[in-house]
């Protein structure tokens, strides 16, 4: 999809360009090669003065959050560009998992709890987990392992993105009402969070163990799969921008290299074998771009069904990191799957994508329930 979209909501204005230009400065500065290798060596953890620029001075922690709740009152497509430049530079910094957070509390309804975190996640003076999956990983799943009682959460979740960091977490907690909402404070009597290895060292996660850590209930009870499916689907659109934006800084590293380096008397990407791989994943970019901003536009303004324009973001721009990602490591040769080399770092994004907050099946299946499912036989 061209820059120059014109005549409907998602159009790329001076404000979104700017927007864009500002976050793409921003990680070209502070989170070239060197910063991002800082920032996933062993106990590392978030940059939080970095992490509040984003917020105070960028302000893209929240910019589809209303401005009453300290957000910048814009939309979707807003926190997708700037999800594609963090995306583009694998800045190491809880992005999606923040607006899973945002939205998750935004679609409870709970004013008093939206008074309470939201300004502060946007600005980026707190940072927000949100641990829906069960002590075997399972997101959202349908009997969470974490029980609610007394003002007290007790149980496991497991492989929580973005824990390791967190201030608070958003729990998804079974009481008898219904999976519901709590929010519960990390360095709370009875909460441990234990970082575990990842695959994607820029996402980091953990298991988090409650044993009566008391919590307090967000929203109405037994609307915790509402709140949480809402925001879902407009985190991963999040999630989908960032692997677009991945995709494309690869491309344009691969065909730099491509160009440059000499095998025989001639450049590698002077042969055809290696323009036609390129040029494939430039055709893949280019449709996973239109796919992602039409996700974007769809959440806000209507005009096809957000659930399933979120899906085919998702499995889409994993599809396309994934083989952008494989094609760079091959052109790159040998020194592509180094350790010295980024494009390992890509790749590890590409495939923990696919496994992230239910995998690619569960979208793939929830795209099949919402085509083909719904279609009727033909007459006989």
């Amino acid at each position: 999809m061209s820059d120059d979209i014109d005549g409907g909501p998602f159009v790329l204005d001076g404000e979104r360009r700017a927007l864009r230009a500002l976050v793409r400065d921003h990680a070209a500065r502070e989170w070239d090669e060197a910063a991002l290798r800082a920032a996933i060596g062993p106990g590392a953890r978030l940059d939080r003065d970095r992490w509040r620029r984003l917020g105070s001075e960028l302000g893209v922690l929240g910019p589809d959050v209303p401005a009453t709740w300290g957000g910048g009152g814009g939309g979707l497509p807003d926190t997708v560009l700037a999800a594609e430049e963090l995306g583009a530079a694998l800045a190491p910094v809880p992005y999606a998992g923040t607006v899973l957070a945002a939205w998750t509390l935004l679609a409870s309804g709970d004013e008093e709890a939206l008074a309470e975190h939201l300004p502060a996640l946007c600005a980026g003076t707190s940072v927000y987990a949100v641990a829906c999956t069960d002590a075997r990983g399972a997101w959202m799943p349908p009997r969470p392992s974490v029980r609610a009682e007394g003002g007290a959460v007790t149980g496991t979740a497991a492989h929580v993105v973005g824990a390791p960091d967190a201030d608070h977490l958003i729990v998804l907690a079974a009481t008898g009402d219904g999976p519901s909402l709590f929010v519960a404070d990390v360095g709370a009597p009875g909460l441990a969070v234990t970082p575990i290895t990842s695959l994607d060292l820029t996402r980091p996660q953990a298991t988090v163990v409650f044993d009566g850590t008391p919590a307090r209930p967000v929203g109405t009870p037994g609307r915790a799969v509402c709140a949480l499916s809402a925001a879902a689907d407009r985190a991963v659109v999040a999630v989908a921008a960032e692997a677009l934006g991945a995709s494309a800084r690869l491309l344009a590293d691969t065909v730099r290299y491509a160009g440059t380096r000499m095998q025989f008397g001639r450049a590698i990407g002077s042969h055809q074998a290696v323009k036609h791989r390129c040029a494939d994943v430039l055709t893949a970019v280019e449709q996973t771009r239109s796919v992602v901003y039409h996700a974007a536009w769809t959440a806000d303004f209507g005009g096809d069904d957000p659930a399933l324009t979120a899906s085919l973001a998702r499995t889409a721009a994993a599809a396309t990191l994934t083989a952008a990602a494989d094609a760079a490591v091959q052109i790159h040769g040998g020194m592509g799957f180094t350790w010295e080399h980024t494009a390992h770092l890509y790749f590890k994004r590409a495939h923990f994508d696919a496994v992230l907050w239910g995998g690619l099946a569960s979208h793939r299946e929830r795209i099949a329930a919402l085509v083909l499912d719904v279609l009727e036989p033909a007459p006989a």
